[in-house]
């Protein structure tokens, strides 16, 4: 039947920006601002919050959002994502939309389901986006995406890539975070060992790539903006302020 379910992680600990789902923009913590704009998904039969903290869970559910809790043992958000898919077998497809991504345009979101749907070889579908020139390509908060002629993964990196040896010829992408998983792929990847590259470079998706699966990537003209740190959340807050 193909049901679908958007899935967001929200964790309390992190590096960057701790308490980061909690921080309030405006006078609404950001895990709502992100659930707001994925209840307009098209599409998407529920919206789940998954999180580990208890803070999180209270404060989801007085806004009025379905939220589980979840281990606090998970190395990533697709675990996190999987032990609450798992409690849930009418779903055969799964969105992880990160839970720091407060301006998601929903339209992007059901671009994800839809290339799952049309595309029977990929397991996962992604999002990328054309970086403009004067965005910053060497900065390692902005995950970069090759793809081939078929918009298939063929490396994700913090990196600059591709590397410029004939200058002005390549074109690079920004990839953005949000994942669809058939639901098999999806308990197939967190039962995989997470390999060198994706170690190195804190990048679950790699993990996906390294034992050969596919990952369609679907280009689109949203740049996301991923609140990572001081600076994210603080640009996040101007562009707000603005709108009011």
């Amino acid at each position: 039947m193909n049901k679908t379910a958007i899935i967001i992680p929200a964790r309390y600990n992190s590096k960057r920006l701790n308490g980061k789902p909690l921080i309030k923009v405006c006078n609404k913590p950001i895990i709502q601002w992100v659930w707001e704009r994925a209840s307009l998904v098209k599409g998407a039969d529920a919206v789940i919050i998954a999180t580990d903290n208890q803070e999180i869970y209270d404060t989801a559910k007085a806004f009025g959002a379905n939220v589980e809790m979840t281990s606090e043992n998970h190395k990533c958000g697709s675990d996190r994502i999987a032990e609450v898919a798992e409690r849930h077998p009418e779903f055969d497809i799964i969105i992880n939309l990160q839970g720091d991504e407060p301006t998601i345009d929903p339209l992007c979101v059901e671009e994800v389901i839809t290339g799952l749907k049309e595309d029977k070889n990929a397991d996962i579908t992604t999002l990328a986006t054309f970086v403009r020139a004067e965005d910053d390509k060497d900065d390692p908060n902005m995950v970069k995406v090759v793809f081939d002629k078929d918009y298939y993964a063929l490396y994700f990196s913090r990196s600059k890539i591709p590397y410029e040896r004939n200058y002005e010829v390549a074109d690079f992408y920004k990839h953005i975070g949000i994942y669809g998983y058939r639901r098999e792929s999806l308990f197939k990847m967190i039962k995989l060992e997470q390999s060198k590259i994706e170690k190195a470079e804190s990048l679950e998706q790699l993990r996906a790539l390294y034992n050969g699966m596919k990952i369609k990537v679907v280009p689109v003209l949203y740049n996301s903006i991923g609140i990572d740190t001081i600076d994210d959340l603080n640009l996040f807050k101007k562009m707000v302020e603005k709108e009011i």
